[in-house]
């Protein structure tokens, strides 16, 4: 986990390492500071844990803003539900946009936060995931 004084910057996959932050952030200055992410950190284990079913969590993330807007979209996905690529791009009005809506969506920097496990391709297939598609499938089994 990645965060700044405002909120939650990034989350990473299942066996990320610092390397996958950097990719995000590549002229972050790192700190080891388990205080300022212990809250963060609590939610996402309870997530884990089947308890937390929605994230109470402050964010400091910026893209561009159809990144932004992508990541809206998918951060209103209901837990144990799924959407799929074509159906957030018409939701934010760029039906033509699928692939870039993956893309975006690719560049998600806050993994379970903002919920990109539950999108699927339009014929419900996993598709990709920066976790991989193994997390991607224990995640949604979690929220079965």
């Amino acid at each position: 986990m990645g965060a700044t004084s405002n909120g939650l910057a990034f989350v990473g996959s299942q066996d990320g390492d610092v390397t996958e932050l950097k990719q995000f952030y590549p002229e972050a200055v790192l700190v080891d500071s388990k205080a300022q992410v212990n809250d963060y950190r609590v939610q996402l284990e309870e997530y884990l844990q089947g308890v937390r079913k929605e994230f109470t969590i402050k964010q400091d993330i910026t893209g561009t803003s159809f990144q932004e807007a992508v990541w809206q979209q998918v951060a209103q996905i209901p837990y144990g539900q799924v959407s799929n690529y074509t159906k957030i791009a018409q939701a934010i009005n760029r039906p033509q946009a699928i692939r870039a809506v993956g893309t975006a969506i690719g560049k998600n920097p806050l993994l379970m936060v903002i919920p990109c496990h539950r999108v699927l391709t339009k014929t419900g297939k996993l598709g990709g995931y920066r976790g991989g598609l193994q997390m991607k499938q224990t995640l949604l089994n979690l929220e079965k």
